[in-house]
């Protein structure tokens, strides 16, 4: 069934997950075409944000008019108030839905007291929260991890207090943040948090093909999936996912040349100069 978000229907439930150095606008118009319900940008700091970095607003470029559907940026952050302003310039510059990142397991994400740190200082979490819920009409969405390692599991409390706070949907990575990327993705600890809330919550890790995304959304009894490295030089994966969904057939894959020219645009994007490219 689509998700709904005040006003924004997200259909199919079938959305693509914020990856630094890889959602750019050219990869989000890319899985946008091949229907996902979602895109989410590449992961946005605050800081950088209201200070007019030039990367931080390009990377904040939600590009309505092109994208074919919905565009989340996601900002994070550690202090209240630069994510509150953030947020109140991402949205001035059209983005329909803000994420906050509580998942990012990188050390220099973490090492600042960013990303899925918050998960060991809930109470500033939730001020974070807050704020941004505060400075915008927009929907507010979560994206988080099962905790900070395996003594920190508090992912569903941190839902049910992110809910109560005006958080409109929760995505939860199957993993702690201890865990990176290793092992597999604990799809039925999600279970917890979908039990917490009323919001909708989103299933996201190793989910990379319909068997996975099925189960993925039977381990969990999560409303959609979120794929994420599974798109990683593969943008269709969204529309392979899609098949996942109950009653959704297939998306329309765009035409063939469409995905050339978009192809040849996100190289162009990047500094490289495509001086000859052949349709066959």
């Amino acid at each position: 069934m689509p998700v709904q978000l005040a006003d924004i229907r997200l259909d199919p439930p079938v959305f693509l997950a914020p990856m630094a150095g890889i959602t750019d606008l050219p990869f989000r118009r890319l899985v946008a075409g091949f229907g996902a319900g979602l895109v989410v940008s590449e992961m946005v700091a605050s800081g950088e944000m209201v200070t007019a970095r030039p990367s931080a607003r390009a990377r904040a470029e939600s590009d309505l008019g092109l994208i074919e559907g919905c565009c989340a940026v996601q900002l994070a952050g550690r202090e209240a108030r630069p994510m509150a302003e953030a947020a109140r310039l991402v949205a001035d510059m059209g983005a329909r839905i803000i994420d906050i990142n509580m998942g990012c397991p990188a050390r220099k994400v973490t090492g600042g007291l960013s990303g899925s740190a918050l998960m060991r200082d809930p109470d500033h979490a939730l001020r974070l929260i807050e704020a941004v819920v505060g400075a915008t009409d927009l929907p507010v969405t979560l994206k988080c991890r099962l905790g900070w390692d395996e003594d920190c599991l508090n992912a569903a409390d941190l839902a049910r207090r992110a809910e109560a706070a005006g958080i409109a949907m929760i995505t939860v990575h199957g993993r702690t943040r201890q865990q990176f990327y290793a092992g597999r993705a604990d799809w039925a600890a999600i279970a917890a948090v979908r039990d917490a809330v009323t919001i909708p919550v989103i299933a996201n890790g190793d989910i990379t093909d319909v068997a996975s995304a099925r189960a993925a959304l039977a381990a969990s009894g999560a409303d959609g999936v979120m794929v994420g490295r599974g798109a990683r030089g593969a943008p269709w994966a969204s529309s392979v996912n899609i098949r996942a969904a109950p009653g959704k057939p297939p998306a329309r894959t765009p035409p063939a040349r469409r995905t050339f020219w978009m192809a040849q645009e996100r190289l162009a994007s990047t500094g490289v100069v495509v001086v000859s490219m052949s349709w066959p």
